[in-house]
């Protein structure tokens, strides 16, 4: 990559100079020796083979046709420079925001829409992806920050806990069990079971199971919660689940039946993660700190989905 010859510094010379009439009052406007203007000057005017500036004979000077051109170029040029530096966050308005897949459609539209509104010169892009490659993404820097499940997380990681949930079964509507308020995960699990497949989710169901003695008998596994709420209400097994959906059809529009689970089940903990080797980002927190307001017991933003 080429070096760019001329710098911030002396187009702010040039500028003052214009605007104060000579290199003398831009020297007193930057707090800075003459000689070091007159200097900056003649660099910008060696690079471009042209004066910006001529005399007069009061010994002030005034912009040529070529530097009254490059003036507002510089001027321009400055500008966008302030708005790119300025660590403010009502300035950096891009936030990428990567989402874990199955929490990704109950969760980030709304979070995206409720921070969007409060912070209108504010854009958030999203990044789906698996708990793998959303950990890789935040150590890289691809990413700012990301909205999952922790589970088996890097510990380079920082997490920002949001809410713990625990995971429930599905069942048809037609099930043996669907007249009952709970259910056991034993009882559950006399039918064969329909998986998440995603590696860190698919870990964490089997090791419940496991965890209450159960080896359960796959029937099908799949990556899409809906694709697995489908095929519970087509009759080809039950299902496991964390991520709350409320709706009882799939998308074929049968009847779906979520069922609580009784016993000591481990939650799932949705959370918020970030590089704890990237410098902190203001931004980043601001998110963060709305994501948990967001998530507070009682918060609206969900209601009004």
């Amino acid at each position: 990559m080429k070096p760019i010859p001329i710098t911030l510094r002396h187009i702010d010379y040039v500028i003052a100079t214009a605007e104060g009439g000579s290199t003398a009052a831009a020297a007193r406007m930057l707090n800075v020796s003459q000689p070091s203007v007159s200097l900056a000057i003649a660099k910008v005017e060696d690079h471009f083979g042209r004066p910006l500036f001529a005399r007069t004979s009061g010994q002030g000077v005034i912009p040529t046709y070529f530097g009254h051109q490059k003036l507002s170029e510089f001027k321009a040029l400055r500008h966008e420079a302030q708005r790119s530096l300025n660590p403010d966050i009502s300035q950096n308005t891009v936030l990428n925001l990567g989402v874990f897949s199955t929490l990704g459609p109950r969760y980030a539209p709304a979070l995206v829409r409720g921070f969007q509104a409060e912070n209108p010169k504010m854009t958030v892009r999203l990044h789906e992806a698996n708990l793998e490659t959303l950990a890789t993404w935040l150590e890289a820097g691809q990413i700012d920050v990301a909205l999952l499940y922790d589970l088996g997380l890097p510990s380079s990681l920082e997490i920002t806990p949001l809410a713990d949930i625990r995971p429930y079964g599905l069942l048809p509507a037609a099930h043996r069990l669907s007249d009952r308020p709970a259910v056991s995960m034993a009882d559950l699990l006399q039918d064969p079971l329909i998986l998440v497949s995603l590696p860190h989710s698919r870990g964490y169901f089997l090791g419940l199971a496991q965890m209450q003695g159960i080896n359960p008998k796959i029937a099908y596994e799949t990556d899409s919660v809906e694709m697995l709420r489908s095929m519970v209400a087509n009759g080809l097994g039950v299902g496991l689940l964390a991520t709350d959906i409320p709706h009882e059809l799939a998308y074929d529009r049968r009847p779906v039946l979520r069922m609580p689970l009784t016993g000591d089940l481990a939650p799932h903990r949705i959370a918020l993660a970030k590089s704890a080797r990237l410098r902190a980002n203001p931004l980043v927190d601001h998110f963060c700190r709305f994501a948990q307001g967001a998530f507070a017991p009682g918060a609206a933003l969900w209601q009004r989905c």
